[in-house]
């Protein structure tokens, strides 16, 4: 195959053999429908999503964790199931169903034996073209949710990794909670949440994604029939939703901190600044700088802190990636009163990576690392179904894992090292979660001394 496919919208049919002799398969449906498959020889399973490109980010200012809201009630029922047939569906053929709720996208998916895919399809077409939003339902899931945010804020890293997405971000949209907060799901009506799914729930903005043992033609065939069989007017032409604009946003620049304190045993400790975005063509060299520095039990964070310091059982470096923007990351968990230790060493390691880069030693254990997880994770239909859906939506560009490795194996240390260089001369956000002093995290991003070098 190229080096890689482009997904261009106005292509109607394109097939194309990957690696491993998959049959990588994609129509675009006259009403806006997007269908995409990829054949597997010999998988006994099969996974499909479908997936709408609206995430919490898309939401006004009325409907804050609508999205969020919405996908729990597509559970709940149509005019032709129950909630309990749709559970019952899935339970009694062993296969799995769940939904997620993004900031750039919605995607309700199932994993069945390949005999059963059919169905999955038919369930999944249902919940998304012909959900009653029940105002009784309505109520009871508000509890749920309810229920959901407060277990999350029992969680210090979740309450960390949240906060920290507020203080790199700001003002900006990607920096709010996708599901909302107590005050925004107790003030939420049916009425704003129906207007949130009758906007968005439309063909043009549906992509289909299916990944196993399959035939392309038969799972368009079903997905036109049950979304039609489910009241959608697929006669209707209609152009497919245009993708996000990827040009950068302006983020607000400056060093932040914020201290959440709790009566916990442990303290989760945060730093992150602006990443990159999703289409950026440094990513691949970013992944290698995010794998050496706090990727695995042989990365510099986890080597230094835990092992050579004994100061935390998880730590770790992460990115986040969006159309327009980024975040880079690092946490850990350790004890309050070695919380700032452990975010100074997280800066010294940036900045060490940032003045001598890397060696050719972490290099090629890094792309020998990312090569055997990509070939694990590609022997789940799961994994090839969200793969097909993120090129879809966000890039618009289909890269084989072949392709994705020699793009990999490409990267420089010099690439890594200007990489890093550049994160660790952005000011850093800091939040801490846990039993520390008041504006701990607050000094944590004042202290500018590690992040430039001085």
């Amino acid at each position: 195959m190229s080096p890689a496919v482009d997904f261009d919208l106005t292509t109607p049919e394109l097939s194309f053999t990957a690696s491993g002799d998959a049959i990588v398969s994609r129509t675009v449906h006259p009403s806006g429908v997007r269908i995409l498959t990829e054949e597997v020889p010999g998988a006994l399973s099969a996974s499909v999503g479908f997936w709408i490109a609206v995430g919490s980010r898309d939401e006004d200012e009325v409907a804050y964790g609508s999205t969020h809201f919405l996908e729990h009630l597509l559970f709940k029922g149509t005019t032709t199931r129950t909630a309990l047939d749709i559970a019952v569906a899935f339970d009694e053929v062993g296969g799995e169903h769940n939904a997620l709720t993004a900031k750039e996208h919605t995607c309700y998916y199932a994993k069945v034996q390949d005999h059963d895919l059919g169905m999955a399809i038919d369930v999944l077409a249902d919940m998304v073209a012909d959900s009653v939003i029940d105002p009784q339902e309505f109520d009871v899931e508000r509890t749920v949710i309810l229920e959901e945010l407060a277990m999350a804020d029992d969680d210090p890293s979740d309450v960390a990794h949240e906060r920290v997405m507020e203080t790199v971000l700001g003002s900006h949209v990607l920096g709010r909670p996708i599901g909302g907060n107590p005050a925004t799901i107790k003030a939420a009506t049916r009425e704003s949440v129906m207007a949130h799914y009758q906007r968005y729930y439309t063909p043009p903005e549906l992509v289909v994604t299916a990944a196993g043992g399959l035939s392309h033609k038969v799972v368009v065939e079903r997905v036109l029939s049950a979304l039609a069989t489910s009241g959608w007017d697929l006669s209707t032409p209609a152009s497919p939703a245009a993708r996000r604009s990827t040009e950068p946003a302006l983020l607000e620049k400056g060093s932040r901190g914020l201290t959440v304190t709790r009566p916990l045993e442990q303290a989760v400790v945060a730093l992150a600044t602006p990443g990159l975005r999703a289409s950026d063509d440094r990513r691949h060299a970013f992944a290698v700088m995010s794998q050496v520095l706090g990727g695995g039990m042989s990365s510099r964070l986890f080597q230094e802190i835990r092992e050579k310091r004994g100061l935390a059982y998880s730590v770790y470096a992460y990115g986040a990636s969006y159309a327009d923007a980024g975040v880079f990351g690092m946490a850990g968990g350790t004890s309050p009163r070695s919380a700032q230790e452990v975010a100074s060493v997280m800066k010294e390691e940036l900045v060490r990576m940032a003045d001598s880069g890397i060696t050719e030693a972490e290099l090629t254990r890094t792309i020998g690392s990312v090569a055997g997880g990509s070939a694990l994770a590609l022997e789940n239909s799961d994994a090839r179904m969200i793969r097909l859906g993120r090129a879809e939506l966000n890039t618009g560009e289909f890269v084989d894992r072949d392709e994705g490795l020699a793009r990999l194996s490409a990267v420089s240390r010099e690439a890594v090292r200007s990489i890093a260089e550049d994160l660790a001369h952005e000011p850093l956000s800091a939040v801490v979660v846990g039993a520390v002093p008041e504006g701990l995290a607050e000094d944590i991003a004042g202290d500018t001394r590690v992040a430039t070098g001085s």
